[in-house]
C-alpha cells in the first residue's frame, strides 16, 4: 500500500511539473495552452471514437468475406499499413512543423511510404498464395488429408 502511495505521489508531481512546463512554453497565452490541449486530447479521442471502430470494423469484415486462408495475412498486412501511414503522417504533413532538417527531411516521403506500403503488400500476397497452395494440397478432392494417418 505503500508503495502505491508513493508511486501516485510521484506521478502527480510528475504531473505538476509537466503542466509548469507547459505554462512556461506557452509564455502565458491562453490560446496556446488550448490549442496545446486540443492537440493532446484530440489524437486519443480520434483514435477511440473513429480510427479503432474502423480498423475493428475492418478486421472482422476481412475475417469473414476472406475465410480463413487469407484472413490471417490481410490483417497483417492491414496493421502493418496503418502503422506505417501512423509514423509517416509527421513527415508527409508539415504545416506548422520547425525547421527542414538536413538528412532527413531531404527525401522523397511520398514515395517511400508508397514503396514500403508496395512491400507490405507484396508480402501478403506471396504468404496468401503460399498458404492457399497449402490449404490446397491438404484438403484434397478425396477427403483425406496427405496427413491422415488412415
Amino acid at each position: 500500500m505503500i508503495a502505491r502511495v508513493l508511486l501516485a505521489v510521484l506521478g502527480l508531481a510528475a504531473l505538476a511539473w509537466g503542466a509548469w512546463c507547459v505554462l512556461e512554453l506557452a509564455g502565458g497565452s491562453v490560446s496556446t495552452v488550448v490549442e496545446l490541449v486540443a492537440w493532446l486530447v484530440g489524437g486519443p479521442v480520434l483514435h477511440d471514437v473513429v480510427l479503432a471502430p474502423v480498423a475493428g470494423g475492418l478486421g472482422w469484415l476481412l475475417a469473414h468475406r476472406l475465410g480463413p486462408v487469407w484472413a490471417t495475412p490481410v490483417r497483417a498486412g492491414a496493421t502493418a499499413t496503418g502503422v506505417l501511414v501512423l509514423l509517416a503522417v509527421p513527415l508527409l504533413w508539415r504545416l506548422h512543423s520547425g525547421p527542414v532538417n538536413p538528412g532527413l527531411h531531404d527525401r522523397d516521403h511520398p514515395l517511400g511510404v508508397a514503396l514500403a506500403l508496395a512491400v507490405v503488400w507484396l508480402l501478403v500476397l506471396l504468404a496468401g498464395l503460399v498458404r492457399t497452395a497449402r490449404h490446397r494440397r491438404r484438403h484434397r478432392p478425396g477427403g483425406l488429408s496427405p496427413r491422415s494417418p488412415c
